[in-house]
Order: structure tokens, then sequence, then C-alpha cells
């Protein structure tokens, strides 16, 4: 749509796509918030979601050269393009490795986010699907239609053209992308929803399988009779489905170990909010009056009962009258 530089600096293509990962971090800043999620795990996630990230990128141009490559071995390997489902396990991957590294050192856990990570994925890919709706990649076949939007600098179908009208299948997969957002960020926001995670994989799954029919920009070879983003949609619908039992096994384990938590600090603050029993097994003898007095070699002060004066104190006789 407009593959240009803006200003000779940057395209538009990446000012989605820091659009897209600013909202992912500001949506999780405020969900982790509302949930009241250990702000330590917090500082960890951002580090460690930076790290996927980056990560994410490099597992994408990985895919796609190797798709590149499958299909036409003779151009030999070559990093060309990236492919949003081959970040997306390459992020998930490097995520959870560094989440099993270091997750001792919280209290918070995994789980505690599994509902709200799927929201911050699909704002930054609908964010980023807009991205390339202005490079002009992952679109659609020649249309005359009214909904066609003209590309610059495409090739459909391996044909290059200067600018051509397209069906623009980037701008559908975005309004798809953004209307589950806001059905997966309702049901986490207002009933707390847990199972967002199979919601989003088996949603979009079969979304991007189907769509996958509409593309017509080269996205290489990987398993004959579908394209390499059907046979990941096929195992993200399948993954989807196993993740709502496994999900309800880990939540099941992580509510017991919250109560748990709960309970023993409920017992301490019980404990620690009783009086403290008298130790004095002369508390209900008159009150202490305190004698002091200092001997030879004495390292301090003694205090003693009024009882133990009357028994310890000689009594000096009268003296006898001088006659």
């Amino acid at each position: 749509m407009y593959p240009y530089k803006i200003w000779g600096i940057f395209y538009l293509y990446g000012l989605m796509i820091a659009v897209g990962i600013l909202a992912c971090f500001g949506l999780l800043t405020l969900c982790c918030k509302k949930f009241k999620i250990q702000e330590k795990f917090v500082d960890f996630v951002y580090i460690n979601g930076v790290a996927a990230i980056a990560l994410g990128f490099g597992a994408a141009a990985l895919f796609q050269a190797t798709y590149n490559y499958i299909e036409n071995p003779a151009e030999g390997f070559k990093f060309e393009g990236i492919t949003f489902i081959g970040g997306l396990i390459g992020g998930i991957v490097a995520f959870l490795g560094g989440y099993a590294i270091f997750r001792k050192r919280y209290t918070s856990r995994v789980t505690d986010i599994l509902s709200i990570a799927p929201c911050c994925i699909l704002i930054a890919h609908a964010f980023g699907r807009i991205g390339c709706l202005f490079a002009g990649c992952c679109h659609g076949p020649l249309t005359d239609a009214w909904y066609g939007i003209v590309q610059h600098q495409i090739t459909v179908n391996g044909v290059y053209y200067e600018s051509a009208k397209v069906v623009p299948t980037q701008l559908f997969e975005a309004i798809f992308l953004f209307a589950l957002f806001a059905i997966c960020f309702i049901l986490l926001w207002k009933k707390k929803f847990r199972y967002n995670l199979s919601v989003y994989l088996i949603a979009y799954g079969i979304f991007r399988f189907c769509i996958e029919y509409l593309r017509a920009d080269n996205r290489g070879s990987f398993i004959p009779g579908v394209s390499p983003s059907q046979f990941w949609s096929i195992l993200m619908v399948v993954s989807g489905v196993g993740l709502i039992f496994l999900m309800r096994w880990l939540f099941k384990k992580r509510d017991e170990e919250l109560a748990l938590a709960a309970a023993t600090v409920q017992v301490k603050v019980e404990k620690e909010s009783k009086p403290e029993e008298k130790q004095d097994d002369q508390a209900e003898k008159p009150a202490r009056e305190i004698v002091w007095r200092e001997s030879a070699g004495a390292e301090g002060a003694q205090a003693l009962s009024q009882e133990e004066k009357d028994k310890t104190t000689e009594v000096t006789p009268p003296a006898e009258e001088t006659k």
C-alpha cells in the first residue's frame, strides 16, 4: 500500500510493529495490575518478553528461509522474509525456556498470566498485520472488486507488478485479530476467564487455515498439499483443544498452592495478633517493689518482691537505753 520510507527515515511497516509491541506491553501492565500479579514477576516477564520477541523474529526468518529452501533448493538457503507462526513458535519456546530457568525466584507462576498473554499477542499481531498492508506483503490475488486495494511493488503468484489491485487479506486478518482480541479481553476483564489461550489457538488456527486459500504471495513449501501456515494452523487447533485439559489440571494445582499459602499467612497473622501469655508464675502476687542494692562483684541490680524483701531485709533491734 505504501512500501516507501517516511521522511527517508522509517517504514510504516516498522512503525506498526513498534506500535503493536508497545500496545502489547501496555496491556500487560494494565492486566497485571488488575489481577495483582507479583511486581517482581512482572518485571521478569518484561525482560523475558523482550528477549523472546527478539528470538521470535530470528525464528520467523529461519522458518521462512527453511520453507523457501525446501521449495527451491537451487537458490540456496537465504534469509528473505519472515513468517508469523514461525516467530510465534520461537518466541514461546524462548519465553518458556527463560521461565524454566528463573521461575524459582518468584512466587507468581506462568499460569497466572496464561489468559493475559493471548490478549497481548493478539493486539501486537493485529497492528503487525496493518504493517503488512502498508508493506504490501501477505496479500491476496488480483481483483477488480470494490474491496480491493492497490499495492505497489508486489509479486502475485510469481509475477511482479509495479502496482496492482489485490484482495487485502492483511486487512481481513487485522479485523479478525482486533475482534478476537476484544472477545478475549472482555472475557478476561469481566469474567476472569482462564482459557483464553485455547480460544486464541483454536480460533486463529481455523481462521488462518481458511484465509491461506486467499493468499497469493510466495510462502514457500513444507508439507505437500498445504501451505506451511496451514500445517501449523492444524497443530494450533489440536494444541488448543489439548490445552483445555492441561490447563484445567494446572489451574487446579495452582489454586491449591494459593489456598495453602493463604492459610499459612492467616495462621501466622492470628498467632501474631494474640497477646503474649504471661510466663511469670508470680503474676498473681502483690506488685513488685523494686529494691536496688549493690554488693561486691554484683553485675547489676536485682528486683525483689515485697515478700522477698521482708524475708531478706535485716531488722535492726532498738538500742538499749544508757543508764
